[in-house]
């Protein structure tokens, strides 16, 4: 199902119906739609269900709508339809809608104040709560589910090829490298497969390598932006991506997390993946091994730092008191250390509070789980400059989805690195003129 018809923010705005919510029942119920799925799914049950037995106000009711584009565009839908929930999961991508749609939402900020919460963004880690936050610094959603884009290697591979189970590749040439290895020694059928290419091979590509995606600091100083994401450096990894997808060496899953699969089931050596697919690796009970982000060679200043991904917690405007009280208690639960420090060493999503970071720390948990702060470490490292504080288009789900279909034309060996990142540029760029209206 296309999100592009729904993306203009005037579609949330042109049909604001007031939505009051409230029961006869004894308990206040908050009803949060999201698209955890798997192990991560089970996370947001045990939670909720840990909240609702810590009181007797209120009741969160999890609904799980489908995947980030499906749980946003539902959300969307029922707004119009003036049914919306409590509480919307809605992935990084979608941030820019949700900004330009200010009177559909209520800021989380104003929620915990009026819910008699002290809003302290110094407690949240800064790259975190600072993507989710208008320029004054009002946070505007709840960064439920924060990750970092990490590189998974199955090491039972690895050793049959003969590479070194304890030294994963660190530069994408030793990512190709290693990838050629693997599926000429017969160690697997495929060396490299990677989720959301978008997302990892451009909008992270960009911030890693300390390099631009779009003018305007990438659309957070301005809304009139030109995409650079055909610039030599992007097509060089492209081409190579290509290049390797010709044997199978690279084998393509899917627009989002559909890879994760196919080195799941022993296809594939390598993965790049969000740091909040590890729950499902650790569940499967694969002996693998975990790295950084790999970045371009030579790059002077690579890496420098990756960007938040993952989803925040949007809350819905024109709800009743009771359900905002309900909804600040909740957020509030969510931030207590013990919580994010389960939701950390469960899921591997980023922990959203210092606290939680250095209790994490604190307790020798890195030291038995090796990898597992890779991703915090990448998104603290280096304070973000121009090129690396994020990437916020009005409509970056559509123009993901363009770049996503030059991708699969350049996988098909219908189109060169080169012709597709032009296409996209072209294609983005009209996108993001008619969106803004222009």
């Amino acid at each position: 199902m296309k999100i592009t018809k729904l993306l203009v923010a005037a579609t949330f705005l042109a049909a604001a119906v007031p939505v009051f919510g409230g029961t006869a029942e004894a308990k206040t119920k908050i009803t949060w739609w999201h698209a955890m799925t798997g192990a991560n799914g089970e996370v947001v049950n045990k939670i909720t269900k840990d909240f609702n037995a810590s009181q007797n106000e209120y009741e969160v009711v999890p609904v799980f709508k489908g995947t980030y584009p499906e749980t946003l565009n539902a959300g969307i839908a029922a707004f119009r339809a003036g049914q919306a929930p409590d509480i919307i999961q809605v992935f990084d991508v979608g941030t820019g809608v949700m900004m330009n749609a200010q009177g559909a939402i209520k800021p989380v900020a104003n929620v915990l104040t009026e819910g008699g919460y002290k809003f302290d963004k110094s407690q949240y880690i800064p790259g975190v709560v600072a993507y989710y936050s208008k320029p004054d610094g009002t946070m505007l959603s709840f960064p439920y589910n924060s990750s970092s884009p990490i590189l998974y290697y199955n090491k039972d591979i690895f050793k049959k090829a003969g590479l070194d189970v304890n030294t994963p590749p660190k530069t994408w040439d030793e990512v190709w490298a290693d990838a050629k290895k693997i599926k000429s020694s017969g160690a697997a059928s495929c060396g490299y497969t990677s989720t959301w290419l978008t997302w990892i091979h451009l909008e992270n590509f960009a911030a890693w390598n300390d390099v631009p995606y779009g003018t305007h600091e990438n659309g957070l100083a301005g809304k009139d932006v030109k995409l650079e994401i055909n610039a030599p450096i992007y097509v060089k990894h492209f081409q190579a991506i290509a290049d390797l997808a010709k044997d199978g060496t690279f084998k393509y899953g899917g627009r989002t997390s559909e890879a994760k699969q196919i080195f799941l089931a022993g296809t594939c050596g390598i993965l790049t993946e969000s740091s909040g697919g590890i729950g499902d690796i650790v569940k499967a009970g694969m002996n693998f091994g975990v790295g950084p982000l790999p970045y371009v060679a030579g790059d002077k200043n690579a890496p420098q730092n990756t960007i938040p991904g993952g989803a925040s917690l949007w809350v819905f405007a024109n709800k009743s008191k009771a359900e905002y009280k309900g909804i600040a208690e909740f957020f509030h639960y969510l931030s207590k250390t013990s919580v994010q420090v389960y939701l950390h060493e469960t899921s591997g999503y980023i922990p959203i509070t210092k606290a939680a970071y250095e209790a994490t720390k604190k307790s020798g948990f890195y030291d038995k789980n090796p990898g597992r702060e890779t991703p915090i470490l990448e998104m603290i490292g280096k304070a973000p400059t121009a090129n690396s504080k994020g990437v916020r288009l009005v409509n970056l789900p559509q123009v993901r989805d363009i770049e996503n279909e030059e991708f699969e034309k350049m996988l098909a060996g219908k189109e060169t690195a080169e012709e597709a990142l032009d296409n996209a540029v072209k294609r983005g760029d009209a996108a993001i003129q008619q969106a803004i209206g222009q």
